[in-house]
């Protein structure tokens, strides 16, 4: 399958950040997504080419995604100013109110943030692969990852496929090497920031309040993710009013990137056809 070309590209430029930013025009439902950590759009072309034709989708990279970049100040931004990039975004899109956002890993807890602060400019959570804390495994990659030469990018590719990306079909895993092997400076640094600040969150509760997300919420976990506790999705799913827990057989982390029989997931979802698939 072709993936559809977008209809616009460009950058918005909002406070300290400049972001690059697309758009598949549809007269259907819109939809967002958002990536996770040193993930870019480019993660979403098997999505956008199941759904462009029935759905209006945005997609765009945040500061230390692709070309996603800090003007000024830190590289990394805070979670506050992410969610306002979010925001923008949607201004300068002009996304409608009967959105769905569909995420990727701290894509979204980006997602929760928004929701809780603008209940009512989002419809429908779509969370994959998403946790309250980092789990054990995670913690011992971090750990690595900070021994490792930065200089040596290919280590640090390598790490992340053998900790938790060992389902990616071959290609993927060449195009993660390739990604790393060309990373800037700037990407590098805001992925081992990520990485420092995911090791210092100690409650999800200190930073987004769950009760206020409200809207419909369907976390997607793959039951052989590594770095993602079945216990503490199960946690996240208890806390969030109108949620509901999913778990896909033979799939790990990256989902979709894994096997397309997540999008199958995806459109049921987004068909308001929710079933208790495994």
């Amino acid at each position: 399958m072709n993936i559809p070309s977008a209809t616009i590209k460009a950058v918005l430029k909002t406070g300290r950040f400049e972001i690059p930013y697309r758009v598949y025009e549809n007269d259907g439902p819109h939809l967002i997504c958002l990536n996770g950590i040193q993930q870019s759009m480019a993660m979403w072309q098997g999505f956008v080419t199941r759904f462009a034709r029935d759905y209006r989708i945005i997609l765009f990279n945040f500061p230390g995604q692709g070309k996603g970049r800090a003007l000024s100040g830190p590289v990394r931004p805070s979670l506050d100013e992410e969610v306002d990039i979010v925001s923008q975004v949607m201004k300068a899109t002009h996304v409608n109110h009967d959105v769905s956002f569909c995420t990727a890993s701290w894509g979204g807890l980006v997602a929760l943030a928004f929701a809780s602060k603008h209940p009512h400019a989002v419809k429908r959570l779509l969370l994959g692969s998403i946790g309250t804390r980092p789990n054990q495994k995670m913690i011992e990659t971090i750990q690595r990852a900070r021994a490792l030469d930065v200089k040596d990018r290919a280590q640090i590719a390598n790490l992340i496929i053998n900790s938790f990306g060992q389902k990616l079909p071959e290609s993927v895993k060449k195009k993660i090497g390739a990604q790393f092997r060309t990373i800037s400076k700037e990407n590098l640094q805001a992925f081992c920031e990520h990485g420092l600040n995911v090791l210092s969150v100690q409650k999800l509760s200190d930073h987004i309040d769950l009760k206020k997300v409200t809207v419909e919420t369907v976390l997607i976990r793959g039951e052989e993710d590594t770095i993602v506790d079945l216990e503490d999705v199960m946690f996240l799913s208890s806390h969030i009013p109108n949620c509901q827990l999913k778990i896909i057989k033979n799939v790990g982390h990256f989902l979709h990137m894994e096997s397309e029989q997540v999008f199958d997931i995806y459109r049921e979802v987004l068909s308001n056809t929710i079933s208790n698939i495994e």
